[in-house]
């Protein structure tokens, strides 16, 4: 009997395989556009590790230098935002 049951448990895992996933209504991206989000999550992350530094930073230029870097990274963030 344990036989049996297991048998029509793969056949129904088997016929659940073979079924059409649901497509969903996704828009499918570019590669453009994948491309883009790639480098807004590089360019974020960097932003991040600069926010960090800028908090344990104590000297004043190099301070300067991270929120000059900051801005830079944020203009970037805007410019691949508008690709998106």
């Amino acid at each position: 009997m344990v036989r049996g049951w297991e048998s029509k448990s793969v056949e129904g895992q088997a016929e659940q395989h073979q079924q059409p996933a649901p497509t969903g209504k996704k828009k499918q991206l570019t590669a453009k556009q994948l491309e883009s989000r790639r480098k807004r999550e590089v360019v974020m992350l960097s932003r991040s590790r600069v926010q960090k530094d800028l908090q344990a930073s104590r000297n004043s230029r190099h301070r300067d230098q991270l929120n000059s870097a900051l801005a830079d990274l944020d203009s970037q963030i805007a410019a691949l935002k508008d690709k998106i």
